[in-house]
């Protein structure tokens, strides 16, 4: 064991269960004490319990660690102060901050409802703002801390999960804002995108060929949270670990420009566009058609 995390508080949302559960306790175990956030929701967010959260602790506790337990709902400005409250006032300090906590609700855009939009960026996307602006404003007086969110591969785009995607898009731009404005202070913000069998990856409705398990999450976000990755300057990255892959997504960036001279018309750039700047192929839509076309042809076995 080489305590990675000696001396340090982590609070870990969505840590009752799957991939956060696996970041509280290995934080634990890397020497950190840990603030233990799930409000203990099912994974449409309903029927909250605050049991989860309590068995996480006290797994660590048996384990010779120490922690706290905290139901809030981290949508809500209270809830992720009150995380970092909890932080202060039991271990006088916070130095990391990992926001695990999601839920689903799955719908095709043009069925999606508010009520299935609204939850969903507020449980991730806002839990991520509420946690991150409440440590934050820890960490700068600190001169020390380290913020991760969690995104997906999804940020990309979902056929059906339009509310999930935007979200998680959301979330790395949240982290890139966050290591901007915050490097100055000696705050670092990245973003991790796993793939790992949790109740949410069971609802994938194709075989992953690359995946892990939450324990392999949790040891990036260890390291992440670590000195050694501050002595990395590692901090406005977005990094995807699926088993034994570890991957890091490339920063936005034009891909291609061109000029013309005069205003711009619909027609200057009908003609101009298409040959001169051209397109990005989305690599999610190159598979959908691939996979239509796989299954057309298994329909239609003798053609």
């Amino acid at each position: 064991m080489v305590n990675f995390l000696a001396g340090k508080v982590v609070a870990v949302t969505g840590a009752g269960r799957g991939i956060g559960r696996a970041v509280a306790l290995a934080a634990a175990a890397e020497g950190a004490r840990v603030v233990v956030n799930d409000h203990g929701v099912s994974i449409e967010g309903s029927e909250p319990t605050s049991s989860v959260a309590d068995t996480v602790v006290k797994e660590i506790e048996a384990a010779g660690g120490e922690a706290v337990a905290v139901a809030d709902d981290i949508s809500t400005m209270a809830g992720g102060q009150r995380v970092v409250d909890t932080a202060l006032a039991s271990y006088g300090r916070i130095d990391g901050v990992v926001c695990v906590a999601g839920i689903l609700r799955e719908r095709m855009l043009f069925n999606m409802s508010e009520q299935e939009w609204d939850p969903v960026v507020a449980t991730h996307l806002k839990g991520t703002f509420t946690l991150f602006r409440a440590a934050s404003a820890v960490m700068r007086k600190q001169g020390s801390g380290t913020l991760i969110g969690f995104t997906s591969g999804n940020h990309q785009g979902s056929v059906a999960q339009a509310n999930y995607s935007a979200a998680k898009g959301g979330i790395i731009s949240l982290v890139r804002s966050a290591a901007l404005g915050l490097h100055k202070y000696g705050v670092t913000a990245n973003a991790v995108a796993p793939v790992a069998r949790t109740r949410m990856s069971a609802n994938v409705p194709m075989e992953l060929k690359e995946i892990g398990e939450p324990e392999d999450v949790a040891a990036l976000v260890v390291y992440l949270l670590s000195d050694r990755a501050r002595e990395e300057r590692i901090t406005g990255q977005v990094y995807t670990i699926a088993g034994p892959k570890i991957a890091v997504w490339a920063q936005p960036r034009e891909l291609r420009a061109g000029y013309a001279e005069g205003a711009w018309t619909p027609e200057r750039i009908a003609d101009f566009l298409p040959g001169t700047v051209g397109t990005d192929p989305m690599p999610l839509l190159e598979q959908l058609e691939a996979m239509a076309r796989a299954a057309a042809d298994k329909a239609r076995p003798n053609a």
